[in-house]
């Protein structure tokens, strides 16, 4: 346990002000993949296989940005320029989806959006660090992450409620989509501060050196293979929605599986976050895979909605205790001098097990069905709990 850090110092403002903007941005994109699914399998009429193959290429091109991102904001010591493009990208992606005939056009869309997602993540999850003190950045994240899930679940709501007003013309519920990823970008503009990062010791210019991967040490890469299998664990949630609505659930009230983790997500995230600032992480991360795995043998043995939703809501739960949490250790385990390329390699190589999970995701279920999908996942849960065993926490960075 960890000495107990000041609960009544309020957190930074540019920590506010990141978690507002991807309220504003999640609230966009989720009215968009709450429905997506099933846009492109009913209306496309994409194959869920497919459906796997464009969420797993646009994540792991998200992944493969925030590497480049990371790395040229450590560089430059400046995070806000590459917040900013990032979320200007993901803005303009939102048009595209209204506007598709086919497949390869929402696939184009996911791609835009996906790489400005990667531009912004690392800077925005390296600032976070850069403007918090050591002993609060768990609630930091914590508060990031929670207003991030609160946007994560109205855009679902949204989407119910427009395709309620709309008689369920999904075309029209994404083109309300651009509304609030546009206000994101404004209050990027106006509401983020980019801290005073003037590292002593910079990375060398691109392309990262085996120096700079050296540097990050050991302790750093143990978290990196913890939060692969982690999403190798975890895959698209688009797999849930389809669990779903082979459930019983309505076209229509296909975004409630989202409203449902995210609430959960939400409520619990911030919780979780303090909670990481004064126990160990072990404990933490032992907990949200218990959640995980009940929550795939839930999903893999039960087909009413009851039991369906019982299982995204366990499901939300484990993403509130683990995600922050590998935030923070991702921050903690780094040199100050490349935080910002720590957060872009983390998130590469979790990337690349996104693509690989819901590639394998989606040919389980087009082959054998969903129990097999949600088999798969509860078996990597279980080997994700052996490593955390060997996972070794403290910080090794001084704090900024």
């Amino acid at each position: 346990m960890t000495s107990a850090p000041d609960t009544h110092r309020p957190l930074p403002r540019t920590v506010w002000a990141l978690g507002i903007v991807s309220l504003l941005m999640d609230a966009s994109s989720e009215t968009i993949h709450a429905l997506l699914p099933l846009f492109l399998t009913t209306t496309l009429g994409a194959s869920v296989a497919l459906v796997g193959l464009i969420d797993g290429i646009a994540e792991a091109t998200a992944a493969i940005a925030k590497v480049f991102s990371g790395y040229v904001s450590d560089r430059i010591g400046r995070r806000k320029p590459l917040i900013l493009l990032g979320y200007g990208l993901g803005a303009l992606s939102k048009p595209l989806f209204p506007l598709a005939a086919s497949a390869g056009l929402v696939f184009g869309a996911r791609f835009i959006d996906r790489i400005g997602k990667g531009l912004r993540g690392a800077p925005r999850d390296a600032l976070v660090a850069d403007v918090t003190p050591l002993d609060q950045r768990g609630r930091a994240y914590g508060l990031r992450q929670a207003l991030d899930t609160v946007g994560a679940f109205i855009g679902p709501l949204a989407a119910i409620v427009l395709m309620q007003l709309y008689a369920g013309d999904m075309r029209t519920v994404f083109w309300f989509a651009a509304i609030p990823a546009a206000l994101a970008v404004l209050c990027v503009l106006f509401g983020v501060e980019d801290a005073d990062h003037t590292p002593a010791h910079k990375p060398a210019a691109l392309p990262m050196r085996r120096a700079d991967l050296k540097a990050l040490g050991a302790r750093y890469w143990r978290v990196v293979a913890l939060g692969v299998v982690f999403t190798l664990a975890r895959f698209s949630e688009a797999f849930l929605i389809l669990k779903a609505h082979a459930s019983g659930l309505p076209l229509a009230l296909a975004p409630l599986v989202l409203v449902t983790m995210n609430i959960v997500y939400a409520l619990a995230a911030y919780p979780a976050g303090a909670l990481s600032d004064r126990l160990h992480a072990r404990g933490l991360l032992l907990t949200s895979l218990a959640a995980l795995l009940v929550a795939d043998v839930t999903l893999a043995l039960g087909d009413g909605l009851v039991f369906v939703f019982s299982g995204i809501a366990l499901w939300g739960l484990h993403m509130a205790l683990s995600q922050g949490l590998l935030a923070k250790l991702v921050a903690e385990q780094a040199p100050v001098a490349l935080r910002g390329s720590a957060f872009g390699l983390f998130n590469l190589t979790s990337g690349v097990a996104m693509l690989l999970a819901s590639v394998l995701a989606g040919a389980l279920w087009q082959s054998f069905g969903a129990a097999t999908t949600f088999w798969a996942g509860a078996l990597f849960a279980l080997v994700a709990a052996l490593l955390v065993q060997w996972l070794d926490t403290g910080p090794v960075s001084a704090s900024p």
